[in-house]
């Protein structure tokens, strides 16, 4: 199969990213800058804030000023994630370009999230998928432990595709693949995606990759072959992975990029740019930086 010619990355840094960054609650300007400059890297699609309850998650609370505080631009979506029709409205109000929800392929990680089924988790989702649809905002659909989960271990593909299917037929413009954590292996991911293909069209899936066995890319290169032209990743690896202590979570965008790069995969997004990012953050933040190619190249790209 011919890779494709063009890929959209869905930048997760401000949301999937920061939501679980330990300490105390990150500045909401360093958000708002880590979203703008982001938009400058070229970058068209980046997850900006979720509306959760900041009970459950603190670093997500001041989601109504991020919306507010970034500089739009032209041609960016701006998308929020919202768990219910409370999120929904708060995101609506913010202005989000896109919404989210987010359901799992693992029973005992459902319950163990959410304290529901997955066909409950699915049915919560009805009232924010229809209000979204009545504003004409369309809704992008996830589905975590694709390829493995912390309760169940080995998820069965087919187990995947029933969850995507219902997720699109409910209307889900896009449903990303996610595994959450980074157990996958590359023709665990063909397969996985090549059940869920069999009901969902392919341009209409994404590959959420975390990178926790340093897998990520490897897989990725995987489902790139099988036609996946959108992929997740987050700015210097940033997000770890909460089931698996010290372990990276989210795959590096700054090495996802590089990849596209030596394959000739158009992206329309600045290398430079997004390791001078990566780089800023990742000071903010006073962490190491996630990225190889970040690593390799930070000093060389100010």
């Amino acid at each position: 199969m011919a890779f494709p010619k063009q890929v959209r990355l869905v930048e997760m840094s401000p949301r999937d990213g920061l939501q679980n960054e330990p300490g105390e609650v990150i500045a909401t300007a360093i958000k708002t800058g880590l979203i703008d400059r982001l938009a400058d890297c070229g970058l068209s699609h980046i997850e900006a804030a979720s509306f959760v309850s900041p009970k459950w998650v603190p670093q997500m609370g001041d989601a109504a000023d991020v919306m507010a505080g970034i500089t739009r631009k032209a041609g960016v979506r701006y998308s929020a994630l919202t768990p219910n029709l409370k999120g929904f409205e708060g995101a609506l109000a913010a202005k989000a370009d896109e919404v989210a929800v987010f359901g799992a392929a693992s029973e005992a990680f459902t319950q163990k999230n959410i304290n529901c089924s997955i066909a409950e988790s699915l049915e919560r989702f009805g009232p924010v998928i229809e209000e979204a649809r009545k504003h004409g905002i369309p809704v992008r659909g996830y589905v975590s432990t694709v390829m493995g989960c912390p309760y169940e271990g080995d998820i069965a593909p087919e187990k995947v595709a029933t969850v995507a299917k219902a997720l699109y037929d409910m209307g889900c413009h896009e449903i990303s693949l996610g595994d959450t954590i980074g157990v996958g292996t590359p023709l665990k991911a063909k397969r996985m995606l090549e059940a869920v293909a069999a009901h969902v069209p392919m341009n209409k899936l994404a590959a959420h990759f975390h990178d926790t066995y340093g897998q990520a890319l490897a897989n990725l290169y995987a489902v790139l072959e099988e036609g996946v032209s959108v992929i997740d990743a987050s700015v210097a690896g940033l997000g770890g992975c909460p089931y698996a202590k010290g372990a990276s979570g989210n795959v590096a965008t700054e090495d996802v990029l590089y990849l596209l790069n030596g394959l000739g995969i158009d992206t329309g997004v600045d290398l430079n740019k997004l390791v001078t990012t990566g780089d800023w953050i990742s000071q903010q933040l006073n962490r190491h930086n996630g990225s190889k190619v970040g690593q390799a190249l930070g000093g060389l790209c100010q």
